[in-house]
């Protein structure tokens, strides 16, 4: 019966790759669509390292747009949120290298509590496009990766492999097609809640941050699922009725210990990847929810840098984002 309920969900997940794929920033919404991600297994690996130097790997908000802790560097704008993609590999390559670096600067700047700033929440965006456009051109972002670091080249075949793998589930919807959104909890309150179910469960906090970024970009998307799953971690009501543990399927850190809980049921941490078939069975979603949650584990940055990648929507009638600046 259990596993009738999941791959019930799972269904709903396909349907659902198709939409999301950013963040909300403002009152809840509605919208049309959203294209997930999956998570990848964790890994040890080298934190990645700026390949530039601090002056250099800074960026600065054009004169008025600075919030604090935001990294500035004299003449080095922010891009803007539709700021035009590199089409050639040395343009997407030296864009990746340039926001990266800068990404990595704002986020050691930012004291992690409440709201991000400016330049972390524009920069994290701009790090996803280039992402999302490089996983829509394989030929072409093999030839950027060539140009880059190792260990950058490393992260950004992770990171767009994941989002090629959940875009292969996703199918578009009708742009009629209503989807809710709203700010996500902080980061530090929600990775409070990741440890706190890894204690309790031993399920790496990495793989449940990865779920939550890729069922509703950190509690972004309120909507329920085509098929009925509901909450942060998008729980099927039966499912949820076996391993809530009697909370809220709506309160992120209830769903957060009831993910842990399904998770160590189902095989993790001895093995990550029966665990995560089980709770989407879909080879596609587990690749890339290990990937991510490899990355995470590389350089906790990473986990910042995706608290603030948007969500997307892929409709009959063209993509389009949802939240962010």
């Amino acid at each position: 019966m259990e596993q009738r309920h999941r791959h019930h969900r799972a269904l709903a997940a396909a349907a659902l790759a198709a939409l999301l794929g950013a963040a909300a920033c403002g009152d809840p919404a509605t919208a049309s669509g959203a294209d997930r991600r999956p998570l990848d297994v964790p890994a040890q690996g080298q934190a990645r390292t700026p390949t530039r130097s601090p002056a250099e790997s800074q960026a600065e908000a054009p004169a008025g747009t600075a919030t604090p802790g935001a990294v500035q560097q004299p003449g080095k704008a922010l891009p803007a949120p539709d700021e035009p993609i590199p089409k050639d590999a040395a343009g997407l390559a030296a864009a990746l290298e340039r926001t990266t670096t800068a990404l990595d600067a704002a986020i050691d700047a930012w004291p992690k509590t409440g709201r991000p700033p400016r330049d972390v929440e524009l920069l994290a965006l701009h790090e996803q496009r280039v992402y999302r456009y490089a996983a829509r051109h394989p030929k072409l972002a093999s030839r950027a990766f060539a140009r880059l670091p190792a260990a950058l080249a490393a992260e950004a075949k992770d990171n767009t492999a994941a989002i090629r793998e959940l875009l292969s589930l996703a199918r578009p919807i009708k742009p009629s097609a209503v989807f809710k959104v709203r700010d996500p909890r902080p980061a530090a309150e929600l990775l409070g809640y990741f440890k706190k179910a890894e204690r309790r469960f031993g399920v790496e906090w990495e793989v449940l941050a990865s779920v939550m970024f890729a069922e509703t970009k950190f509690g972004r998307v309120r909507s329920d699922s085509h098929a009925g799953a509901q909450g942060p971690m998008q729980f099927m009501p039966d499912t949820w009725k076996a391993y809530g543990m009697g909370g809220d399927i709506q309160d992120p850190r209830d769903a957060v210990m009831a993910a842990a809980n399904y998770l160590r049921a189902s095989g993790a941490p001895r093995d990550y990847r029966r665990a995560l078939h089980a709770y989407n069975p879909s080879r596609a979603y587990v690749d890339a929810i290990l990937a991510h949650a490899r990355q995470i584990k590389r350089d906790p940055r990473n986990y910042y840098a995706y608290y603030n990648w948007q969500v997307y929507v892929i409709t009959t009638a063209g993509e389009r984002r949802l939240t962010g600046p």
